[in-house]
């Protein structure tokens, strides 16, 4: 047999396997709460994958419908408790949000811990069983997969030429561990709503604020800052999963069929977080490789290797044993023996 009629053959196999395993799937009807509605990893990824991918791929046997969290009326923070409770089926929680219920959920990013992309990857990918344990056994929530939104920046409506620079500043955190990290540079941190960040910068309520790189341009933040700091302070992972009930309650091969895809859809959002932040750079300072319509005019300020260095001494001198302070013994262990031992950093209590 000629190889180009063999591979033919081989591709027409392959294809009639797949549609005769989509065929075997039960009609299955999912209800999705998404991450937030205004961002791209919720418009570019999530809401494709569920309404379009999974009815796809599916023969149309699996369908979902799915809302942002923010359109539900909700603020983010109680999203693992509706999951444990079953109110909410499957759904995208950001990990940050969960810091004041048990601070395990800050060990993949603390400020400083992972400089790039990769490195975040790497990071969430070590933790992950531990993710997996914690939450499957006291909330009864099954961790579909962790994804992350691109690198999270320092937007200001003031002057900066560093991290020195925070010094005396207003600036929005998200999480804890940010608001610690604006506080070790002698800056002040204020907690407020995504969406309340565009007025705060207006009216100089804040001096700055700290949010993804494209996220900040999605919401047009451009509009009222002029300084962009290029450096990866975290990232903001997020988890992607499902009330243990619910999920048990399905199909073995939906089960399957699920799985497989979301981390697929997992690896697409991880490979696209370093084009979207060097994207975001672009976009909000009008840069030429912006590939959008709308150009903003911010001036971009490139970290020098002192900012890179600072940062991370920070991360060892200071986030690292506050953080671990108020962990339990078993998450510092869990730390050191994981994200640790490929980091080169030791947590203690």
């Amino acid at each position: 047999m000629k190889l180009k009629t063999l591979l033919t053959t081989i591709a027409a196999g392959v294809l009639l396997a797949n549609t005769a395993g989509a065929e075997d799937l039960p009609e299955t009807k999912l209800t999705i709460v998404g991450g937030l509605s205004n961002l791209t990893a919720y418009q570019d990824f999530e809401v494709p994958f569920w309404t379009k991918t999974i009815p796809e791929k599916s023969n149309g046997k699996v369908t979902a419908t799915i809302k942002g969290f923010n359109d539900m009326g909700l603020k983010g923070p109680e999203l693992m408790r509706l999951m444990s409770q079953g109110v909410v089926p499957f759904g995208t929680a950001t990990l940050s949000y969960f810091a004041s219920d048990n601070p395990i959920n800050e060990a993949i990013d603390l400020p400083g811990l992972a400089p790039d992309a990769a490195t975040a990857r790497k990071v969430t990918e070590d933790f992950k069983p531990v993710y997996e344990k914690f939450y499957g056994e006291g909330s009864k929530v099954k961790v579909l997969g962790i994804s992350t939104y691109p690198a999270q920046v320092i937007f200001c409506n003031a002057d900066i030429k560093g991290l020195a620079d925070l010094k005396g500043k207003k600036v929005r955190t998200s999480s804890r561990t940010q608001a610690e990290f604006v506080e070790a540079f002698g800056g002040s941190s204020v907690t407020m709503a995504f969406g309340e960040v565009v007025p705060a910068l207006q009216n100089k309520v804040v001096d700055c604020a700290i949010t993804g790189s494209l996220s900040g341009y999605s919401a047009k933040w451009y509009e009222v800052s002029t300084h962009l700091l290029a450096l990866p302070i975290n990232w903001n992972q997020q988890v992607h999963a499902v009330n243990q009930k619910v999920w048990d309650a399905l199909d073995p091969k939906v089960q399957d069929f699920l799985q497989t895809n979301i981390n697929d859809l997992v690896d697409q959002i991880w490979d696209a977080a370093a084009k979207q932040t060097q994207e975001g750079y672009d976009c909000n300072t009008g840069a030429d490789a912006c590939p959008l319509d709308v150009k903003g005019k911010m001036t971009l300020v490139v970290p020098t290797d002192e900012d890179k260095a600072l940062l991370k001494a920070t991360l060892k001198d200071k986030i690292l044993p506050r953080w671990a302070a108020r962990c339990s013994a078993d998450c510092v262990t869990s730390f050191n023996e994981t994200i640790g031992k490929d980091m080169g950093l030791t947590a203690s209590k």
